[in-house]
């Protein structure tokens, strides 16, 4: 089972993945990527399937990406948690390539809040120079415009859109090998995701672990009733969608 990568992790960008990489860190049987610093903080997502380059040229090797973990007993599955796999164009189907029997565990965010979190964070990065509403009427025509590397970093309302994205998904995997999660499960309700995830992944119980939050960032500003109003109106028949596919009640998204 450590000769390949056997479980991924990823979802919506600001939707609680890292929370998900540090619990995941903490069962002695699952081996994590080591983590590298991206600017000032330490960072285990790998990026591996997402990056264009690394698939230039067949065979693929992945050397540079096995070479990102250093398995131990009793470590048994290599896994890894990358929010951006299940949105970036590819890179689902390359992972399929790569393991078929690849286990995938996504979190949603209330598209909404996802979205202002996401320009919140360019904000403060410096990387988006307008304010909200202007982003969110700018951004198809960014999308249009911008190399899609530059595009993503404006996909506020895009990444939202989860039902075409676990379709995607849904065309080269199982979805017995898909498990999904509200963000907000895994924030109030830990113990419960982490012993579904235990289930998936066929692995034993998680020890008692302490809550974790992480990269909960104070925001420079607040959402309008405004801008709250008109993404609410983007999302909502994107919401029903996804209260058909689970059966969840997601009425909290849309108020």
């Amino acid at each position: 089972m450590l000769d390949k990568v056997s479980f991924i992790g990823g979802g919506a960008q600001k939707g609680g993945t890292s929370a998900l990489d540090r619990y995941l860190r903490e069962h002695p049987e699952l081996c994590m990527p080591r983590p590298i610093m991206v600017g000032a903080h330490p960072s285990g997502e790998v990026h591996f399937f997402d990056a264009d380059v690394n698939f230039a040229v067949e065979p693929v090797d992945y050397a540079a990406y096995h070479a990102r973990f250093d398995p131990r007993p009793p470590q048994r599955l290599l896994g890894e948690v990358t929010p951006s796999y299940m949105f970036w164009p590819g890179a689902i189907e390359r992972i399929a390539r790569y393991n078929p029997a690849m286990k995938l565990i996504f979190l949603l965010r209330i598209p909404v809040t996802r979205a202002f979190s996401q320009w919140n964070m360019a904000r403060q990065a410096r990387h988006e120079p307008l304010p909200f509403m202007e982003a969110l009427r700018a951004e198809a025509e960014r999308r249009r415009n911008l190399p899609p590397k530059r595009a993503k970093r404006f996909s506020y309302m895009e990444r939202g859109f989860y039902v075409a994205q676990l379709q995607r998904v849904w065309q080269s995997f199982p979805v017995a090998q898909t498990l999904i999660f509200r963000s907000e499960e895994l924030l109030g309700e830990p113990a419960e995701v982490l012993g579904r995830i235990a289930n998936f992944l066929g692995i034993a119980p998680f020890p008692p672990l302490a809550e974790k939050t992480v990269h909960a960032r104070e925001y420079d500003t607040k959402m309008s009733a405004d801008e709250k109003r008109y993404l609410i109106d983007v999302y909502e028949q994107e919401v029903r969608e996804l209260e058909r596919l689970f059966g969840w009640d997601c009425s909290a998204w849309l108020r």
